[in-house]
């Protein structure tokens, strides 16, 4: 990792990714344009892969989060790329893991209702023919949700 000023300064983009750089710059003690500097080199190596803005769910009509457990028929490659293939094309989904466990992928959704779900479900179901098994688990109440990560 780099020194305390880089850890800062993501540490401060992680919460406020819209801060003005002088701000920033403010804020860890630099002048702008080493700040400026330093988030530029901090991007370059990948510590800083992008911004975005969080949109309320809620308001786009994506009320239902759903976590789905999908385990495989076999476990070949060829399996798992078809797999990853036809998971990268659901706009629903929001991440994908391979995980290890009782089953292989751990996939989060979110989506308008439960109609919507069955049909994307649906669609997963038929474009993976080595599932073995699916079990969903719908969310009643989110707790907590962050990409910040602990620095």
């Amino acid at each position: 990792m780099h020194d305390k000023i880089d850890i800062l300064i993501l540490k401060t983009l992680q919460s406020e990714g819209r801060i003005a750089m002088t701000e920033l710059a403010e804020r860890v003690n630099l002048s702008t344009t080493p700040c400026v500097q330093r988030v530029r080199r901090l991007e370059r190596e990948g510590f800083i892969t992008g911004y975005f803005a969080k949109v309320n769910p809620t308001t786009v009509n994506r009320r239902l989060l759903v976590f789905i457990e999908i385990k495989l028929l076999n476990k070949s490659e060829a399996v798992f790329l078809q797999a990853k293939t036809a998971l990268l094309l659901v706009p629903e989904v929001l991440e994908c893991h391979l995980v290890t466990g009782e089953f292989d992928y751990l996939v989060k959704a979110r989506l308008a209702g439960m109609a919507q779900y069955r049909q994307m479900l649906g669609r997963i179901l038929k474009d993976l023919s080595s599932v073995a098994e699916a079990k969903s688990r719908i969310v009643m109440e989110e707790i907590k949700e962050t990409l910040a990560l602990p620095l």
